[in-house]
């Protein structure tokens, strides 16, 4: 089987090499890739937001599977172009990932489909967001309607702050806030079949202890050992299902990986958003953790049929680290030399790195995201840090705390 896998992240490196790994994957395309993607894979280089070009090379590479990874190609129809030259895609149409697309959108879907989310409000006017923001009071939670780039939500007991991130949107949507542990639950759905995959944590906020702006994620963990024993059940029967039969319903069945991102609150559990795509740094500690091969797992999910799959998964602990550029997420500094050691032993993922000619040099927000894998998250965590505490970038930052609660029984 020839694939292409579109995106260039840590997401789509950890893909890379779960597609790899399937002894069913003959060939593998990434566009635009990155440099850790080129040390195994044939990249390309790809406007991602170019639907036609897209098609194109899928059409020129003679490809029976497109991966789409990020979220502005999927939301851009992307993977429509590529269905109208009769190639599987894994990843939604235009209409369904208007899930991730518009935050609107997605409560009107929950609400027809009985899904449990937080009350809101969707507003455009001044007046009708000092309404919402007083009806639900502090904390604060203001989410632009479309794609942000990761920056679109912001979470404050600060009425003013609320306020000027909500009037820089052209709609928003304003919520009561969800107390309560969050995870990330993801299902593999061929639009008609979903299979929820193992949960996952990941962390936001740009400091430790949870401090400091949003990010697009810091790391992530996963198994959750202190999750309730029915979290895949109930997010599968709660969440997942109805949300299927209700894209289908409508008329725009979801193909693809729909991510719930939810609260287990005092009342139960709720979805606070959905994406529309494999999340980013939760990808990192997933792939490693899935047994079941993942190429055929998405050529069966982008050709209708999953009905007799069955995922399976590694007993082992994955714990993720981002290490991200000086300045990120508001303003990061890009161009710092990277010196990654070799034989570290430990799955190093490329994210914002580019290649020059002064060799390795970063190039985005979040350079790099480093996975350990033990037999508990105490030896996962020690594999991760032990690994990031030997590559070099200038003035990069790293928490510290990643997974250190869940690893002491917290």
């Amino acid at each position: 089987m020839k694939i292409l896998l579109v995106g260039s992240g840590g997401r789509e490196h950890a893909l890379a090499l779960g597609l790899q790994a399937d002894s069913a994957c003959t060939e593998l395309h990434v566009a635009p890739g990155n440099p850790g993607i080129a040390d195994f894979a044939q990249v390309h280089p790809l406007a991602i937001s170019d639907n036609q070009a897209i098609a194109s090379l899928a059409q020129s590479l003679g490809v029976d599977l497109v991966v789409i990874g990020p979220e502005v190609p999927l939301v851009n129809g992307a993977a429509d172009a590529v269905r109208a030259i009769g190639i599987p895609v894994f990843g939604p149409s235009k209409a369904a990932a208007q899930l991730e697309g518009s935050k609107d959108f997605a409560k009107g879907v929950m609400r027809d489909a009985g899904v449990p989310t937080a009350l809101s409000y969707t507003c455009s006017t001044q007046s009708e967001i000092e309404k919402a923001l007083d009806a639900f009071g502090a904390p604060y939670v203001v989410k632009d309607d479309g794609l942000a780039a990761g920056k679109g939500v912001v979470v404050t007991n600060d009425r003013e702050a609320a306020l000027k991130h909500a009037l820089q949107c052209s709609r928003v949507v304003i919520e009561e806030y969800l107390d309560g542990p969050e995870i990330s639950l993801f299902g593999i759905s061929d639009g008609r079949n979903i299979l929820a995959m193992q949960p996952a944590q990941d962390f936001k906020r740009a400091y430790d202890n949870d401090e400091g702006p949003n990010t697009g994620g810091m790391g992530a963990y996963s198994p959750l050992p202190w999750a309730p024993d029915e979290i895949v059940e109930e997010t599968y029967e709660k969440v997942l299902a109805p949300m299927i039969a209700e894209m289908a319903a409508r008329g725009t069945p979801f193909v693809g990986l729909l991510y719930a991102g939810l609260a287990l609150t005092k009342s139960g559990l709720k979805v606070i958003e959905f994406n529309a795509r494999f999340g980013d740094p939760e990808t990192q500690v997933l792939i490693p953790r899935l047994k079941t091969p993942l190429a055929t797992l998405l050529y069966n999910a982008a050709t209708d049929n999953l009905d007799d799959t069955v995922l399976h998964w590694s007993d082992e602990s994955a714990v993720t680290v981002v290490l991200a550029s000086e300045g990120y997420p508001e303003s990061p500094k890009i161009g710092a030399s990277i010196e990654i050691p070799a034989s570290l032993g430990t799955t190093v993922y490329h994210a914002g790195t580019s290649h020059t000619s002064q060799g390795l040099v970063s190039s985005g927000g979040r350079v790099l995201t480093i996975t350990g894998l033990g037999e508990n998250l105490s030896a996962a965590r020690e594999s991760a840090y032990r690994t990031i505490s030997k590559i070099s970038c200038e003035n990069s930052f790293y928490r510290s705390d990643i997974a250190l609660a869940a690893s002491e029984g917290k």
